[in-house]
């Protein structure tokens, strides 16, 4: 009997990256390099590069329910991810037709500045993210500024970043990871983990001398997302996508005259073909 439809397949709802880095270009791209098909909902378009966001513009609602019904009518979606939203109509239309539509597990990567500054989440969003798409998550995955941003905290030391994930675990999020990227006064780039059965866990790499760091939480979020969409359990999606995001940082490429984007098509050492 001929499979149809049986591919594992992923879903990201983001905005767009005319440079190519971040975003759903990143996403497309990482979850490609993992062996796993990615459709996309597209609910802004940036124009942006290297150098920063010049302008955004975010998708009517209609635009963005119709997408969602084109996917969920066709495809087979076993896990899909969120990026930038925007604005407060954004996530209120991604919310709704998140319950409308069986997608599997969610992971919400709360982009809210990007690299060179600009601001992606409206501020009035930040309370709608809060209260109406952190309850669906499966995984979160802020940095530093994006936690503090949506618990209220400031967040200096290993013991805020554990205080914060509970507190965002409180909100109704299943499963947390803190990127501590932006501890930059580190050797490593430690990373704190809430598993929503209570154990917790430290993952952590070699920091990396270099500005080509661009699109690194849409990488790692979009690695999780196809690593839970192939079967595998959060706590091994985490510390695959860890891995996967430091080799696309330490064999880097040379794009672009700012904040250059990461070397999607890297292979983790000993890794065969990213199943």
């Amino acid at each position: 009997m001929k499979l149809i439809n049986q591919t594992v397949q992923a879903l990201t709802i983001a905005g767009t990256d005319s440079g190519g880095g971040a975003g759903v270009m990143a996403d497309i791209k990482t979850m490609q390099e993992r062996h796993v098909f990615s459709a996309a909902v597209v609910v802004a378009v940036t124009a942006q590069n290297t150098i920063g966001v010049q302008d955004f513009m975010a998708m009517p609602q209609k635009m963005i329910d119709e997408q969602f019904a084109s996917v969920a009518g066709d495809l087979k979606i076993r896990a899909c991810k969120t990026g930038m939203l925007a604005d407060v109509a954004t996530v209120e239309a991604v919310v709704a037709n998140l319950k409308k539509y069986d997608l599997g597990p969610l992971t919400v990567d709360p982009v809210m500045i990007a690299k060179g500054g600009a601001r992606l989440l409206s501020e009035d969003a930040i309370t709608t993210v809060r209260e109406q798409l952190l309850p669906l998550a499966d995984i979160l995955t802020p940095n530093l500024p994006e936690a503090a941003e949506l618990t209220g905290m400031k967040i200096d030391s290993q013991n805020q970043m554990v205080a914060a994930a509970k507190q965002l675990q409180a909100l109704g999020v299943k499963n947390v990871i803190i990127k501590g990227g932006h501890q930059t006064d580190s050797k490593d780039s430690t990373d704190f983990v809430l598993l929503e059965s209570g154990r917790s866990f430290w993952v952590s790499a070699p920091r990396i001398d270099t500005v080509r760091t661009h699109g690194t939480g849409d990488t790692l979020s979009a690695c999780i997302t196809a690593e839970i969409a192939k079967g595998h359990d959060v706590e091994t999606a985490i510390r695959t996508a860890k891995k996967y995001v430091q080799t696309t940082i330490a064999n880097g490429i040379e794009v672009g005259h700012g904040h250059g984007p990461l070397n999607h098509w890297a292979k983790i050492a000993g890794e065969g073909n990213g199943d």
